[in-house]
Protein backbone atom coordinates (compact mmCIF):
# COMPACT_ATOMS: atom_id res chain seq x y z
CA UNK A 1 0.00 0.00 0.00
CA UNK A 2 1.42 3.63 -0.95
CA UNK A 3 0.09 7.06 -0.40
CA UNK A 4 1.29 10.36 -2.40
CA UNK A 5 3.24 12.54 -0.35
CA UNK A 6 4.43 16.15 -2.00
CA UNK A 7 7.72 15.75 -1.30
CA UNK A 8 9.09 19.85 -3.11
CA UNK A 9 7.33 22.94 -2.40
CA UNK A 10 7.82 25.09 -5.67
CA UNK A 11 9.96 28.01 -5.09
CA UNK A 12 11.31 30.77 -7.23
CA UNK A 13 14.12 28.45 -7.33
CA UNK A 14 12.15 26.22 -10.49
CA UNK A 15 11.40 23.51 -8.16
CA UNK A 16 7.95 22.24 -8.49
CA UNK A 17 5.75 20.49 -6.42
CA UNK A 18 6.00 16.62 -7.07
CA UNK A 19 4.16 13.57 -5.44
CA UNK A 20 6.05 10.78 -4.66
CA UNK A 21 4.66 7.20 -4.30
CA UNK A 22 5.96 5.91 -0.38
CA UNK A 23 5.84 2.57 0.33
CA UNK A 24 3.08 2.08 3.99
CA UNK A 25 6.06 1.74 5.73
CA UNK A 26 7.11 4.87 5.54
CA UNK A 27 3.77 6.97 5.37
CA UNK A 28 1.52 5.35 7.65
CA UNK A 29 2.37 7.56 9.90
CA UNK A 30 0.97 10.05 8.39
CA UNK A 31 -1.69 9.75 5.83
CA UNK A 32 -3.46 6.72 7.98
CA UNK A 33 -4.45 9.16 10.42
CA UNK A 34 -5.25 12.06 8.40
CA UNK A 35 -2.70 14.47 9.91
CA UNK A 36 -1.17 17.53 7.88
CA UNK A 37 2.83 17.72 8.15
CA UNK A 38 2.81 21.45 7.95
CA UNK A 39 7.30 20.66 8.54
CA UNK A 40 9.61 23.06 10.52
CA UNK A 41 9.18 26.32 8.76
CA UNK A 42 11.57 29.04 11.26
CA UNK A 43 11.77 32.35 8.64
CA UNK A 44 8.54 33.49 10.53
CA UNK A 45 8.64 35.08 14.14
CA UNK A 46 5.43 33.39 15.05
CA UNK A 47 5.22 29.82 16.28
CA UNK A 48 5.08 27.04 13.40
CA UNK A 49 2.28 25.02 13.57
CA UNK A 50 2.99 21.37 13.95
CA UNK A 51 1.33 17.90 13.30
CA UNK A 52 -0.42 16.39 16.09
CA UNK A 53 1.13 12.61 16.90
CA UNK A 54 -1.33 10.25 18.28
CA UNK A 55 0.07 7.95 20.85
CA UNK A 56 1.00 4.39 19.94
CA UNK A 57 1.99 1.56 21.83
CA UNK A 58 4.53 0.17 19.00
CA UNK A 59 7.15 2.35 18.30
CA UNK A 60 6.84 3.80 15.01
CA UNK A 61 10.15 5.21 13.27
CA UNK A 62 8.44 6.43 10.08
CA UNK A 63 6.67 8.82 11.82
CA UNK A 64 9.83 11.16 11.58
CA UNK A 65 10.79 10.60 7.95
CA UNK A 66 8.53 13.59 6.61
CA UNK A 67 8.74 15.87 9.23
CA UNK A 68 12.63 15.27 9.33
CA UNK A 69 13.23 16.00 5.67
CA UNK A 70 10.96 19.43 5.66
CA UNK A 71 13.28 20.53 8.75
CA UNK A 72 16.30 19.85 7.24
CA UNK A 73 14.76 21.70 3.91
CA UNK A 74 13.19 24.55 5.82
CA UNK A 75 15.81 25.18 7.75
CA UNK A 76 19.25 25.86 5.90
CA UNK A 77 21.19 27.78 8.39
CA UNK A 78 22.09 27.30 11.97
CA UNK A 79 19.99 30.30 13.27
CA UNK A 80 17.04 28.97 11.14
CA UNK A 81 17.70 25.24 13.14
CA UNK A 82 18.06 27.03 16.39
CA UNK A 83 14.92 29.22 15.67
CA UNK A 84 13.07 26.38 14.57
CA UNK A 85 13.68 23.65 17.16
CA UNK A 86 13.52 25.99 20.47
CA UNK A 87 9.92 27.08 18.52
CA UNK A 88 8.97 23.33 18.64
CA UNK A 89 9.75 22.70 22.25
CA UNK A 90 7.49 26.25 22.61
CA UNK A 91 4.21 24.36 21.23
CA UNK A 92 4.95 21.63 23.63
CA UNK A 93 5.14 23.90 26.81
CA UNK A 94 8.62 24.63 27.14
CA UNK A 95 9.40 28.75 28.97
CA UNK A 96 12.07 30.46 27.33
CA UNK A 97 14.81 31.61 29.97
CA UNK A 98 17.42 34.11 29.28
CA UNK A 99 20.43 34.13 30.71
CA UNK A 100 20.57 37.69 31.72
CA UNK A 101 17.69 37.03 34.11
CA UNK A 102 17.26 35.62 37.36
CA UNK A 103 15.35 31.93 37.00
CA UNK A 104 12.48 31.00 38.73
CA UNK A 105 11.98 27.46 37.90
CA UNK A 106 10.00 24.71 39.49
CA UNK A 107 9.67 20.88 39.60
CA UNK A 108 7.33 19.45 36.48
CA UNK A 109 8.29 22.86 34.91
CA UNK A 110 9.78 22.92 30.95
CA UNK A 111 12.45 25.49 30.01
CA UNK A 112 14.66 26.18 27.65
CA UNK A 113 17.50 28.71 26.93
CA UNK A 114 19.72 30.30 24.19
CA UNK A 115 23.50 31.30 23.85
CA UNK A 116 23.97 33.31 20.48
CA UNK A 117 20.43 32.02 18.63
CA UNK A 118 23.31 29.55 17.91
CA UNK A 119 22.93 27.20 20.71
CA UNK A 120 20.62 26.10 23.11
CA UNK A 121 19.89 23.70 26.39
CA UNK A 122 16.40 22.53 27.14
CA UNK A 123 15.57 20.76 30.04
CA UNK A 124 12.41 19.33 31.72
CA UNK A 125 12.11 19.03 35.72
CA UNK A 126 10.53 15.67 36.76
CA UNK A 127 7.14 16.25 39.10
CA UNK A 128 8.78 14.35 42.14
CA UNK A 129 12.54 15.88 41.46
CA UNK A 130 14.67 16.12 44.84
CA UNK A 131 17.71 18.18 44.70
CA UNK A 132 20.60 16.21 44.48
CA UNK A 133 19.16 14.12 42.09
CA UNK A 134 20.55 13.32 38.78
CA UNK A 135 20.37 14.61 34.97
CA UNK A 136 19.61 12.44 32.13
CA UNK A 137 21.62 14.14 28.97
CA UNK A 138 21.26 14.30 25.66
CA UNK A 139 23.99 16.66 23.89
CA UNK A 140 25.49 17.14 20.51
CA UNK A 141 26.00 19.79 18.00
CA UNK A 142 24.05 21.64 15.46
CA UNK A 143 26.68 23.39 13.36
CA UNK A 144 27.21 22.42 9.94
CA UNK A 145 30.39 22.91 7.34
CA UNK A 146 29.34 25.83 5.15
CA UNK A 147 30.59 28.83 3.82
CA UNK A 148 30.89 32.09 5.52
CA UNK A 149 30.27 35.71 3.80
CA UNK A 150 33.82 37.86 4.46
CA UNK A 151 33.20 40.98 6.73
CA UNK A 152 33.67 42.69 3.35
CA UNK A 153 32.12 40.96 1.01
CA UNK A 154 31.91 43.17 -2.11
CA UNK A 155 34.48 41.95 -4.58
CA UNK A 156 35.67 44.19 -7.59
CA UNK A 157 33.78 43.04 -11.02
CA UNK A 158 36.23 40.46 -13.31
CA UNK A 159 35.73 39.58 -16.42
CA UNK A 160 31.98 40.38 -16.36
CA UNK A 161 31.15 38.67 -13.58
CA UNK A 162 30.06 39.47 -9.80
CA UNK A 163 31.75 37.96 -7.07
CA UNK A 164 31.04 36.95 -3.38
CA UNK A 165 33.87 37.04 -0.50
CA UNK A 166 33.35 33.81 1.53
CA UNK A 167 35.25 31.96 3.57
CA UNK A 168 35.36 28.07 5.04
CA UNK A 169 33.98 27.04 7.70
CA UNK A 170 35.77 24.25 9.09
CA UNK A 171 36.09 21.86 6.23
CA UNK A 172 33.51 23.74 3.64
CA UNK A 173 34.27 24.69 0.46
CA UNK A 174 35.93 20.99 -0.71
CA UNK A 175 35.54 19.20 -3.55
CA UNK A 176 31.82 18.53 -2.92
CA UNK A 177 30.97 22.31 -3.75
CA UNK A 178 31.77 22.62 -7.37
CA UNK A 179 29.49 23.49 -9.69
CA UNK A 180 26.25 23.56 -6.94
CA UNK A 181 23.32 25.85 -6.89
CA UNK A 182 23.96 27.76 -3.77
CA UNK A 183 21.48 29.41 -1.66
CA UNK A 184 22.22 32.59 0.58
CA UNK A 185 20.68 32.78 4.14
CA UNK A 186 21.39 33.95 8.17
CA UNK A 187 20.67 36.29 10.12
CA UNK A 188 20.36 40.28 9.98
CA UNK A 189 21.34 42.61 13.04
CA UNK A 190 18.92 45.72 11.90
CA UNK A 191 18.24 49.00 14.37
CA UNK A 192 14.77 49.82 14.90
CA UNK A 193 13.43 53.69 15.00
CA UNK A 194 13.25 53.55 18.87
CA UNK A 195 16.98 52.49 18.58
CA UNK A 196 16.70 49.00 19.38
CA UNK A 197 18.78 46.26 17.47
CA UNK A 198 16.52 43.56 15.89
CA UNK A 199 17.57 40.01 15.18
CA UNK A 200 15.79 39.15 11.43
CA UNK A 201 16.48 35.47 10.18
CA UNK A 202 16.34 35.37 6.05
CA UNK A 203 16.62 32.67 3.07
CA UNK A 204 16.20 34.19 0.12
CA UNK A 205 14.96 30.53 -1.16
CA UNK A 206 16.60 30.56 -4.57
CA UNK A 207 20.41 30.03 -5.99
CA UNK A 208 22.27 32.66 -6.24
CA UNK A 209 25.53 31.70 -6.31
CA UNK A 210 27.89 29.32 -7.85
CA UNK A 211 31.31 27.87 -7.80
CA UNK A 212 32.31 27.16 -11.43
CA UNK A 213 34.75 24.25 -12.67
CA UNK A 214 36.87 24.21 -15.03
CA UNK A 215 36.79 22.38 -18.13
CA UNK A 216 38.92 19.12 -18.49
CA UNK A 217 39.54 20.26 -21.82
CA UNK A 218 41.86 22.85 -20.77
CA UNK A 219 44.47 20.13 -19.50
CA UNK A 220 46.45 20.68 -15.85
CA UNK A 221 45.28 24.08 -14.70
CA UNK A 222 41.83 22.01 -14.28
CA UNK A 223 43.73 18.89 -12.36
CA UNK A 224 44.03 20.73 -9.08
CA UNK A 225 44.84 21.22 -6.11
CA UNK A 226 43.19 24.55 -6.10
CA UNK A 227 43.01 27.76 -4.15
CA UNK A 228 40.06 28.26 -2.12
CA UNK A 229 40.90 32.04 -1.89
CA UNK A 230 41.45 33.34 -5.50
CA UNK A 231 40.13 29.75 -7.57
CA UNK A 232 36.85 28.91 -5.57
CA UNK A 233 35.34 32.19 -5.35
CA UNK A 234 31.36 32.06 -6.03
CA UNK A 235 29.94 33.97 -8.96
CA UNK A 236 26.73 36.06 -8.13
CA UNK A 237 25.60 38.17 -11.19
CA UNK A 238 27.34 39.52 -14.37
CA UNK A 239 27.80 43.20 -15.13
CA UNK A 240 29.40 44.04 -18.56
CA UNK A 241 29.39 47.84 -18.50
CA UNK A 242 32.84 47.59 -19.38
CA UNK A 243 31.79 46.61 -22.57
CA UNK A 244 28.57 47.46 -23.39
CA UNK A 245 28.62 50.85 -21.54
CA UNK A 246 25.17 50.10 -20.02
CA UNK A 247 25.49 51.12 -16.30
CA UNK A 248 23.55 48.62 -13.83
CA UNK A 249 21.04 51.14 -12.20
CA UNK A 250 22.58 51.57 -8.64
CA UNK A 251 20.97 51.61 -5.22
CA UNK A 252 21.73 54.55 -2.57
CA UNK A 253 24.10 53.25 0.06
CA UNK A 254 25.34 55.86 2.29
CA UNK A 255 29.02 55.65 2.50
CA UNK A 256 30.79 54.50 6.10
CA UNK A 257 28.11 52.01 6.46
CA UNK A 258 27.94 48.48 6.81
CA UNK A 259 25.66 48.28 3.84
CA UNK A 260 28.60 50.00 1.62
CA UNK A 261 30.80 47.04 2.70
CA UNK A 262 28.58 44.57 0.77
CA UNK A 263 27.24 43.39 -3.16
CA UNK A 264 24.71 46.53 -3.33
CA UNK A 265 22.83 44.38 -5.36
CA UNK A 266 22.98 41.46 -2.39
CA UNK A 267 22.00 44.11 0.26
CA UNK A 268 18.95 45.14 -2.27
CA UNK A 269 18.15 41.58 -2.11
CA UNK A 270 17.93 41.22 1.22
CA UNK A 271 16.62 44.36 2.23
CA UNK A 272 13.97 43.34 0.01
CA UNK A 273 13.18 39.97 1.51
CA UNK A 274 13.07 41.89 5.11
CA UNK A 275 11.17 44.71 3.86
CA UNK A 276 13.86 47.08 5.24
CA UNK A 277 13.52 50.53 3.38
CA UNK A 278 16.79 52.05 4.86
CA UNK A 279 19.54 50.40 4.04
CA UNK A 280 22.36 51.70 6.60
CA UNK A 281 19.80 50.56 9.49
CA UNK A 282 21.74 46.99 8.51
CA UNK A 283 24.33 47.10 11.96
CA UNK A 284 25.73 43.42 10.56
CA UNK A 285 25.10 40.16 9.15
CA UNK A 286 25.89 36.71 9.81
CA UNK A 287 24.74 35.01 6.14
CA UNK A 288 26.31 32.03 4.56
CA UNK A 289 25.84 29.66 1.10
CA UNK A 290 23.94 26.24 1.16
CA UNK A 291 23.58 23.51 -0.91
CA UNK A 292 19.35 24.80 -2.32
CA UNK A 293 18.45 21.42 -2.89
CA UNK A 294 15.46 20.21 -0.72
CA UNK A 295 16.08 17.00 1.57
CA UNK A 296 14.33 14.19 -0.57
CA UNK A 297 13.19 10.84 0.53
CA UNK A 298 15.37 8.27 -2.26
CA UNK A 299 16.17 5.08 -3.14
CA UNK A 300 13.90 2.22 -5.04
CA UNK A 301 11.90 1.94 -1.88
CA UNK A 302 12.37 5.07 -0.25
CA UNK A 303 14.99 3.87 2.21
CA UNK A 304 16.80 6.90 2.09
CA UNK A 305 17.39 10.03 3.20
CA UNK A 306 19.68 12.47 0.76
CA UNK A 307 20.23 16.02 2.26
CA UNK A 308 23.07 18.93 3.04
CA UNK A 309 24.10 19.40 6.66
CA UNK A 310 22.71 16.15 8.14
CA UNK A 311 25.73 16.49 10.27
CA UNK A 312 24.67 17.19 12.82
CA UNK A 313 21.18 18.48 12.61
CA UNK A 314 19.90 14.68 12.43
CA UNK A 315 21.38 13.95 15.85
CA UNK A 316 19.80 17.16 17.49
CA UNK A 317 16.25 16.84 15.66
CA UNK A 318 16.37 13.38 17.32
CA UNK A 319 16.80 14.20 20.70
CA UNK A 320 14.39 17.41 20.92
CA UNK A 321 12.12 15.01 19.10
CA UNK A 322 12.90 12.34 21.88
CA UNK A 323 12.43 14.61 24.61
CA UNK A 324 9.25 16.06 23.45
CA UNK A 325 8.17 12.59 23.21
CA UNK A 326 9.01 10.90 26.68
CA UNK A 327 6.25 11.50 29.27
CA UNK A 328 5.79 13.50 32.24
CA UNK A 329 5.11 10.23 34.23
CA UNK A 330 8.27 8.41 33.28
CA UNK A 331 11.71 8.82 35.13
CA UNK A 332 9.53 11.54 37.46
CA UNK A 333 12.68 12.22 39.85
CA UNK A 334 15.44 13.60 37.57
CA UNK A 335 16.17 16.09 35.50
CA UNK A 336 15.87 15.74 31.41
CA UNK A 337 18.55 17.86 29.41
CA UNK A 338 18.98 18.70 26.21
CA UNK A 339 22.20 20.63 24.90
CA UNK A 340 22.99 21.42 20.99
CA UNK A 341 25.61 23.39 20.81
CA UNK A 342 27.29 25.56 17.95
CA UNK A 343 31.27 25.51 16.87
CA UNK A 344 31.93 21.81 16.95
CA UNK A 345 32.98 21.64 13.42
CA UNK A 346 35.89 24.38 14.56
CA UNK A 347 36.72 23.08 17.80
CA UNK A 348 34.08 24.28 20.42
CA UNK A 349 35.91 26.68 21.59
CA UNK A 350 33.38 29.77 21.00
CA UNK A 351 30.78 30.72 24.33
CA UNK A 352 28.51 29.12 22.31
CA UNK A 353 30.53 25.85 21.93
CA UNK A 354 30.52 22.82 24.22
CA UNK A 355 33.48 23.82 25.72
CA UNK A 356 31.95 26.69 26.92
CA UNK A 357 30.22 27.25 30.44
CA UNK A 358 27.11 26.95 28.73
CA UNK A 359 26.02 23.40 30.26
CA UNK A 360 28.01 23.93 33.30
CA UNK A 361 26.32 27.33 34.15
CA UNK A 362 23.14 25.96 33.17
CA UNK A 363 23.52 23.10 35.71
CA UNK A 364 24.21 24.98 38.53
CA UNK A 365 21.50 27.56 38.07
CA UNK A 366 19.11 24.51 37.95
CA UNK A 367 20.95 23.19 41.26
CA UNK A 368 20.45 26.95 43.25
CA UNK A 369 17.07 27.44 41.87
CA UNK A 370 15.66 23.93 43.05
CA UNK A 371 17.61 23.94 46.57
CA UNK A 372 16.88 25.73 49.70
CA UNK A 373 21.10 25.62 49.94
CA UNK A 374 23.16 25.06 47.34
CA UNK A 375 26.68 24.72 47.03
CA UNK A 376 29.64 22.64 45.50
CA UNK A 377 28.56 19.61 47.30
CA UNK A 378 25.35 19.17 46.27
CA UNK A 379 26.19 20.34 42.47
CA UNK A 380 28.77 16.97 43.09
CA UNK A 381 26.26 14.53 44.04
CA UNK A 382 24.20 16.17 41.04
CA UNK A 383 26.40 15.65 38.57
CA UNK A 384 27.87 12.31 40.04
CA UNK A 385 24.29 11.07 39.49
CA UNK A 386 23.95 12.17 35.72
CA UNK A 387 25.15 10.86 32.28
CA UNK A 388 25.43 11.81 29.46
CA UNK A 389 25.04 10.71 26.28
CA UNK A 390 26.64 12.52 23.27
CA UNK A 391 25.08 11.67 20.04
CA UNK A 392 26.81 12.50 17.00
CA UNK A 393 26.62 11.11 13.62
CA UNK A 394 28.75 8.05 12.81
CA UNK A 395 29.80 6.57 9.70
CA UNK A 396 27.90 4.48 8.19
CA UNK A 397 29.50 1.63 6.15
CA UNK A 398 30.25 2.49 2.26
CA UNK A 399 29.86 -0.30 0.11
CA UNK A 400 32.30 0.31 -2.22
CA UNK A 401 35.29 1.22 0.54
CA UNK A 402 34.54 -2.05 2.19
CA UNK A 403 38.60 -2.11 2.93
CA UNK A 404 38.35 0.87 4.94
CA UNK A 405 36.18 -0.34 7.53
CA UNK A 406 37.03 -2.24 10.92
CA UNK A 407 35.15 -5.85 10.48
CA UNK A 408 32.01 -6.07 12.63
CA UNK A 409 32.13 -2.31 13.72
CA UNK A 410 30.34 -1.00 10.34
CA UNK A 411 26.75 0.40 11.31
CA UNK A 412 24.38 -0.07 8.56
CA UNK A 413 21.36 2.31 7.99
CA UNK A 414 18.16 2.06 9.38
CA UNK A 415 18.96 -0.41 11.92
CA UNK A 416 19.62 1.51 14.96
CA UNK A 417 21.97 4.08 16.43
CA UNK A 418 25.42 3.46 16.97
CA UNK A 419 28.43 3.36 20.13
CA UNK A 420 31.55 5.12 18.90
CA UNK A 421 34.04 3.77 20.21
CA UNK A 422 37.92 4.76 20.81
CA UNK A 423 41.02 3.31 23.13
CA UNK A 424 42.51 7.05 22.51
CA UNK A 425 40.22 9.01 24.12
CA UNK A 426 38.74 10.56 21.09
CA UNK A 427 35.48 9.63 22.12
CA UNK A 428 33.83 9.11 25.92
CA UNK A 429 32.45 5.37 25.60
CA UNK A 430 33.44 3.04 28.11
CA UNK A 431 32.40 -0.66 29.63
CA UNK A 432 30.23 1.02 32.38
CA UNK A 433 28.74 3.49 29.66
CA UNK A 434 28.00 1.19 27.13
CA UNK A 435 26.41 -1.52 29.62
CA UNK A 436 23.77 1.27 30.88
CA UNK A 437 23.20 2.33 27.42
CA UNK A 438 22.58 -1.24 26.02
CA UNK A 439 20.05 -1.41 29.23
CA UNK A 440 18.44 1.21 28.47
CA UNK A 441 17.83 -0.10 24.42
CA UNK A 442 16.77 -3.31 25.42
CA UNK A 443 13.61 -1.94 28.03
CA UNK A 444 12.63 0.32 25.05
CA UNK A 445 13.52 -1.81 21.96
CA UNK A 446 15.99 -0.59 20.34
CA UNK A 447 18.97 -1.80 18.25
CA UNK A 448 22.55 -0.79 19.05
CA UNK A 449 25.33 -0.93 16.70
CA UNK A 450 29.29 -0.13 17.29
CA UNK A 451 31.28 1.63 15.06
CA UNK A 452 35.29 2.38 16.04
CA UNK A 453 37.88 3.41 13.57
CA UNK A 454 40.38 1.26 12.06
CA UNK A 455 44.42 1.43 13.69
CA UNK A 456 45.74 2.69 10.61
CA UNK A 457 42.97 5.46 10.17
CA UNK A 458 42.07 8.74 11.84
CA UNK A 459 39.44 9.10 14.67
CA UNK A 460 36.99 12.12 14.52
CA UNK A 461 35.87 13.82 17.52
CA UNK A 462 32.74 14.38 19.20
CA UNK A 463 31.78 16.90 21.90
CA UNK A 464 31.44 14.03 24.42
CA UNK A 465 34.97 13.55 26.22
CA UNK A 466 35.28 17.75 26.85
CA UNK A 467 31.91 17.72 27.92
CA UNK A 468 31.75 14.71 30.37
CA UNK A 469 35.93 15.84 31.29
CA UNK A 470 34.19 19.58 32.55
CA UNK A 471 31.14 18.45 33.95
CA UNK A 472 32.57 14.74 35.50
CA UNK A 473 29.65 12.63 34.57
CA UNK A 474 29.36 9.13 33.06
CA UNK A 475 29.26 9.25 29.40
CA UNK A 476 29.19 7.31 26.07
CA UNK A 477 29.70 8.65 22.60
CA UNK A 478 26.86 7.44 19.84
CA UNK A 479 24.99 8.33 16.80
CA UNK A 480 22.76 7.94 13.91
CA UNK A 481 24.78 6.67 11.09
CA UNK A 482 24.80 8.80 7.95
CA UNK A 483 27.23 7.97 4.41
CA UNK A 484 29.08 10.82 2.90
CA UNK A 485 30.11 12.94 6.07
CA UNK A 486 31.37 16.45 5.38
CA UNK A 487 30.22 16.10 1.54
CA UNK A 488 27.56 19.10 1.27
CA UNK A 489 25.03 16.33 0.23
CA UNK A 490 25.03 13.19 2.40
CA UNK A 491 22.83 10.25 3.25
CA UNK A 492 20.86 8.73 5.74
CA UNK A 493 18.39 6.12 6.52
CA UNK A 494 14.28 6.78 5.96
CA UNK A 495 14.29 5.25 9.16
CA UNK A 496 17.39 6.49 11.21
CA UNK A 497 15.52 10.24 12.40
CA UNK A 498 12.94 8.05 13.97
CA UNK A 499 15.23 5.26 15.54
CA UNK A 500 17.18 8.14 17.13
CA UNK A 501 13.92 9.47 18.63
CA UNK A 502 13.00 5.86 19.48
CA UNK A 503 16.79 5.17 21.79
CA UNK A 504 16.75 8.94 23.05
CA UNK A 505 13.49 8.68 24.18
CA UNK A 506 13.90 5.54 25.42
CA UNK A 507 16.87 6.43 27.31
CA UNK A 508 14.74 9.91 29.03
CA UNK A 509 11.81 7.31 29.97
CA UNK A 510 14.31 4.13 31.74
CA UNK A 511 17.53 6.21 32.94
CA UNK A 512 16.19 6.67 36.35
CA UNK A 513 15.38 2.72 36.51
CA UNK A 514 18.14 1.98 34.79
CA UNK A 515 20.87 3.66 36.92
CA UNK A 516 19.77 1.72 40.17
CA UNK A 517 21.56 -1.19 38.42
CA UNK A 518 24.54 0.83 38.63
CA UNK A 519 24.51 2.26 42.12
Amino acid sequence: MCYAVNMVRKTSSGFFSTQEELPYRVARGYDRRNITHSSYTTSSTSLPQYEQRPIKKEFDPSRYTIPYVNFMTDNPTIFHAVHSLTCRLEKHGYKYLNERSLWDIKAGGKYYLKRNDSSFIAFALGKDYKPGNGIAIVAGHIDALTAKLKPVSKLSTKAGYIQLGVAPYAGGMNGTWWDRDLGIGGRVLVKTSSGKIETKLVNLGWPIARIPTLAPHFGAAAQGPFNKETQMVPIIGIDNSDITGERKSSIDIKPGTFAATQSPKLVEVICGKLGIKDYSSIVNWELELFDIMPAQVGGLDHEFIFAGRIDDKLCCFAAVEGLIESADSESPSIIKMVGCFDDEEIGSYLRQGARSNFMDSTISRIVEATASTAGPNLKGQVLANSFLVSSDVIHAVNPNFLNAYLENHSPRLNIGVAISADPNGNMTTDSVSTALLNSVADKCGSTLQVFQIRNDSRSGGTIGPMTSSALGVRAIDCGIPQLSMHSIRATTGSLDPGLGVKLYKGFFDYYEEVDREFQ
